[in-house]
């Protein structure tokens, strides 16, 4: 760390320790699973306090910590399937509900969680990365490892699959027709 000065070095990993509740955020909405996010946020700080030093800009922390997220999100993917490759990792589908909930907005949360669950992979971080966590499509694009063009088609389909399931009407609110 000897490019950091000691003040500007405190500032990075106090600024690495704030992104806390953002990166676990965006691994919840990746993975549905409390534990896992709260393991992959860990194992996201850790790294990046470990490797500080790589971090050329420090103006690019955060995208910097959000790459290094999908970095321990594909390992956590691979080490449950090893013969796993990075092309196939984009397709993988997820169904699983986000958290019950009685009241109204909860339930419309709910709904939303559920519908991004349903997108495959790929789609799923790039629609998280751009609409809930506001990057760039360049950024979305370095954290991710992919061409900008594919991050776009990505959103774009996201957003339709997510428009289609979030405009279904429930089974339970349609009407039955009768028949004469």
């Amino acid at each position: 760390m000897k490019w950091l000065q000691s003040r500007e070095q405190r500032e990075l990993v106090e600024q690495i320790k704030a992104s806390r509740v953002r990166l676990y955020r965006l691994a919840f909405a990746w993975c549905h699973d409390a534990v896992l996010a709260d393991d992959l946020t860990q194992e996201t700080l850790a790294r990046g306090l470990a490797r500080i030093e790589q971090l050329r800009e420090s103006a690019r922390l955060t995208s910097w910590l959000f790459a290094i997220l999908n970095r321990c999100w594909i390992d956590h993917l691979r080490s449950l399937r090893p013969d796993v490759d990075d092309e196939m990792l984009t397709e993988l589908p997820s169904d699983l509900p986000g958290p019950d909930s009685h009241a109204e907005r909860q339930q419309t949360v709910n709904r939303v969680r559920t519908a991004i669950a349903k997108l495959p992979l790929g789609q799923r971080q790039v629609v998280t990365l751009v609409d809930l966590e506001d990057f760039s499509y360049a950024e979305v694009a370095e954290i991710l490892a992919i061409p900008i063009g594919t991050v776009m088609s990505r959103l774009c389909r996201a957003r339709v699959s997510l428009k289609e399931l979030l405009t279904e009407v429930p089974a339970t609110q349609r009407q039955l027709r009768s028949v004469k």
